[in-house]
């Protein structure tokens, strides 16, 4: 699913312009974007927890040439699911 098709639903649902709906789209994005820069969790009831990881400098290897190198430490976003969502999931 794209921004795109996300601002077309609340047009179609809410009764807003496209333009709008795209714009709150954007808004919500962007300040979810902003909380996980600083390094703040974002939990969405219902839906899920977005979490920012440090992840350690590891040993790794270059599959093209197969020399070991090390991995730099790094900071990566995770999801996991609320059990609303994974029930769901679990009924399909």
């Amino acid at each position: 699913m794209t921004k795109a098709e996300i601002a077309t639903i609340i047009c179609d649902r809410v009764g807003l312009s496209k333009k709008e709906s795209s714009h709150i789209v954007e808004i919500v994005l962007e300040e979810i974007k902003n909380t996980l820069e600083k390094g703040e969790d974002v939990k969405i009831s219902g839906f899920g927890h977005f979490m920012v990881r440090a992840k350690n400098s590891r040993r790794g290897r270059n599959p093209k040439t197969g020399e070991s190198i090390i991995i730099e430490p790094r900071k990566v976003v995770t999801f996991r699911a609320s059990q609303l969502v994974k029930d769901q999931l679990k009924k399909d």
